[in-house]
């Protein structure tokens, strides 16, 4: 029980930093025209 919690932990923990990586190149690729997700 213990480890699904320490599983449960670090993938929230992983899951929040992709989060905010994905926002801010959002975030930066606003100003440029070569970003990948500004077609949808």
């Amino acid at each position: 029980m213990r480890n699904l919690y320490r599983f449960m932990v670090r993938t929230f923990f992983y899951a929040v930093i992709i989060l905010i990586l994905i926002y801010l190149f959002s975030y930066l690729g606003q100003n440029q025209g070569n970003f990948v997700y500004n077609e949808f």
